[in-house]
């Protein structure tokens, strides 16, 4: 268990506030700027040389790692977040497929930020944004289609292929960070790569309290204290059962996602 306890910091005056907006827009600065000069420079300087795409993309996957890990680091330096990690161990086995809500804009940060080797969905948008486009391209992430109709076969299939090579890959299965006070909307496609790959599954939670960069939420509108996360790493099981009895993939699917969605709801609403 890897734990940063939660701080005890009542709510701050006008002038911590203002401090926390600076420091949010500081820390994404730099988060930008390194973007384009790892992706320009560190990058291809480690990357480059390796002898195949695969041990490219794993140098780059661990550059990715480090450096979110830095920047988590960062933000807790500065005093916008906290957070505690419970089985941050489990995260490092390879050839899983790692599950989580996703509630804030830096859940992935926080996430890869203790897997030194994952694969990742993205969206295809960070693909066309100048500050996240070469490390992503790097580290050979997987686009999820959206908006260059590319088809969601065609992603299922990808995300199936990485697990059965033995690579871990992390997803959200809602697709998107949540509405605050919404239920929870997760489509099939994540449960059908875990049906046809039939690699573990490793289910995540993430909380944040005060909530703060929700989905609509700007990044300058920030919580009355620093928001302390808690990430809860649960134990990997499979859900090949879910096929017993030659039950099909589609309704296999749609239980596996009723299933999910009532376990994420009932531990982020306790």
């Amino acid at each position: 268990m890897s734990v940063d306890a939660a701080p005890n910091v009542s709510a701050g005056g006008w002038l911590d506030t203002r401090w926390r907006q600076f420091a949010t827009g500081f820390c994404f600065t730099v988060f930008g700027l390194g973007g384009i000069v790892f992706g320009l420079t560190l990058f291809p300087l480690v990357c480059l040389p390796a002898r195949n795409r695969e041990t490219a993309k794993r140098r780059a996957q661990w550059i990715v790692h480090r450096w979110f890990r830095l920047f988590s680091q960062l933000m807790r330096a500065v005093g916008v977040i906290s957070w505690e990690i419970h089985g941050a161990e489990k995260l490092r086995t390879r050839g899983q497929m790692i599950i989580a809500n996703h509630p804030t804009l830096i859940d992935v940060v926080l996430l890869i930020g203790y897997i030194p080797q994952v694969d990742c969905i993205v969206k295809q948008a960070l693909f066309r944004n100048p500050f996240t486009r070469l490390p992503i391209q790097w580290a050979g992430y997987i686009s999820n289609g959206g908006g260059n109709g590319a088809s969601p076969t065609q992603l299922i299939d990808d995300c199936t292929a990485t697990l059965k090579a033995g690579n871990s890959l992390l997803i959200f299965p809602e697709g998107t960070r949540s509405v605050p006070g919404r239920p929870l909307q997760i489509p099939h496609g994540t449960a059908r790569i875990a049906l046809e790959s039939g690699a573990p599954i490793l289910p995540v939670t993430i909380t944040c309290e005060p909530i703060m960069l929700t989905k609509n939420t700007p990044w300058y509108r920030v919580p009355p204290r620093p928001g302390h996360f808690c990430i809860t790493v649960g134990e990997p099981y499979t859900a090949t059962h879910y096929l017993d009895n030659g039950t099909g993939m589609a309704i296999a699917a749609r239980r596996l996602t009723r299933d999910w969605t009532h376990a994420f709801s009932g531990k982020i609403e306790h």
